[in-house]
């Protein structure tokens, strides 16, 4: 099955970028005007962006990228240390695909897991980024730190995906549409978000080969490697500096179990957000009011 780029993009440019290293991202890139980068979660791929990336484009020339290990983008093994799953990696990733489309300095809208790889992407490359935009998330050290059984409950992947390869790749492949029904099914909103050619994108991607092994991967590096790189952030007193919008559904597990702005303001320095009358897959459940918060932050009317 092909990626449905064409429906979901219309107008966009598929492309598969040679980033070095062995590795190549997959991305759409479309529209004109400053560069804007959209990063994905799990378990989907750029797909998810498809509501809202047209009208962004009107103003940004929008890179909508997959993130190493999902979508069509490479799927490395991992290591014994998980380090080249880790956010500092992955975050590079990022930056080098910018660079070789011709953008050394950028915005980035990211949601779930593509918003810790632009955490650190911001940390590590602060003079690339010039403001991000972050949905439903509180920072990684934060959520493992201040784990509760509410959480836990709900954030059941969270500790499932880092279990020791290969159980949970092979429980994953052994039904990779299940896996994805199941996981994003059971939101506050079910799957009636859900355009069903991007589902079906979610499900086709899952399928491909090393998919499951690539996210969890991700995973292990958060439990692990991650937490000592933020750490290190904490103990060396380092923050985010760019401007920095945090946006969360009033619906879903971060805002039932942490405070997303108090969290945000212990690792960054200039930090506004609210939260949005949905659930955890904001641009799919509530486009509008995303749009409406975001443009003006991206420094584009609403």
């Amino acid at each position: 099955m092909e990626a449905p780029s064409n429906t979901l993009f219309p107008g966009f440019e598929r492309r598969i970028v040679d980033i070095g290293g062995g590795v190549q991202i997959a991305a759409c890139v479309g529209g004109s005007g400053a560069p804007l980068l959209l990063l994905h979660g799990h378990p989907q791929t750029h797909a998810l962006w498809h509501r809202i990336a047209p009208v962004l484009a009107r103003h940004r020339t929008v890179v909508a990228a997959d993130l190493r290990g999902y979508g069509d983008s490479s799927k490395p093994a991992g290591s014994p240390d998980h380090m080249n799953y880790s956010k500092r990696v992955m975050g590079l990733d990022q930056v080098n695909l910018m660079r070789k489309l011709g953008y050394e300095r950028f915005a980035v809208l990211a949601h779930d897991r593509g918003a810790r790889v632009a955490h650190r992407l911001a940390l590590d490359h602060p003079h690339a980024v010039e403001r991000l935009v972050l949905l439903d998330i509180a920072p990684t050290l934060a959520m493992y730190e201040q784990p509760s059984d509410k959480f836990a409950r709900s954030y059941w992947h969270w500790y499932f995906l880092i279990q020791p390869a290969p159980l949970p790749e092979r429980l994953i492949h052994a039904d990779p549409a299940a896996y994805v029904r199941e996981v994003m099914g059971r939101r506050s909103a079910g799957l009636a978000p859900f355009d069903p050619r991007a589902l079906a994108e979610y499900q086709r991607c899952l399928a491909t080969p090393g998919a499951a092994h690539g996210l969890c991967e991700d995973y292990r590096a958060s439990a692990t490697v991650d937490l000592v790189h933020d750490r290190e952030d904490r103990e060396a007193g380092r923050k985010l500096a760019q401007p920095l919008l945090i946006l969360w559904g009033q619906d879903g597990v971060v805002h039932n179990c942490f405070k997303p702005l108090d969290e945000w303001r212990k690792v960054a320095t200039n930090v506004e957000g609210e939260a949005l009358g949905c659930g955890h897959y904001i641009a799919e459940e509530a486009p509008e009011a995303l749009l409406a918060r975001a443009l003006p932050f991206l420094g584009v009317p609403a």
